[in-house]
């Protein structure tokens, strides 16, 4: 069992930045995924970027390629997603996910960021 815990969204301005926690407790492997979500109003969830323990290949994807960050941090069993030059499409509910077998199995219960325009 993995339990994971978001915290860091918030209200913000077009442009401004936040960074993303999801503390991870329970049981997690070096080739376990963690990954960062998103779902907008009336929209799918969507996968926007994800990282595994030793922090290497993290993905993104070309809606937040070059303006959001993901890292892992081992020693606090946390994930961050750092977002930078937000817009108000970023405007969602985010989830962090981990996998198990290759699969997302384990969410956190999710962070609401409002960019304002």
């Amino acid at each position: 069992q993995v339990q994971l815990v978001e915290s860091g969204g918030g209200l913000v301005q077009a442009g401004d930045s936040l960074r993303l926690s999801c503390a991870a407790s329970g049981r997690t492997f070096s080739s376990t995924t963690m990954g960062w979500f998103r779902q907008a109003p009336g929209k799918e969830r969507v996968y926007i970027a994800g990282i595994n323990w030793s922090g290497a290949n993290p993905y993104y994807a070309d809606s937040v390629k070059g303006r959001f960050t993901i890292a892992s941090d081992n020693a606090k069993n946390t994930v961050y997603l750092q977002m930078n030059s937000l817009k108000p499409e970023d405007t969602a509910v985010y989830y962090c996910a981990a996998t198990e077998n290759g699969r997302f199995r384990y969410w956190g219960q999710g962070t609401q960021v409002t960019v304002s325009s």
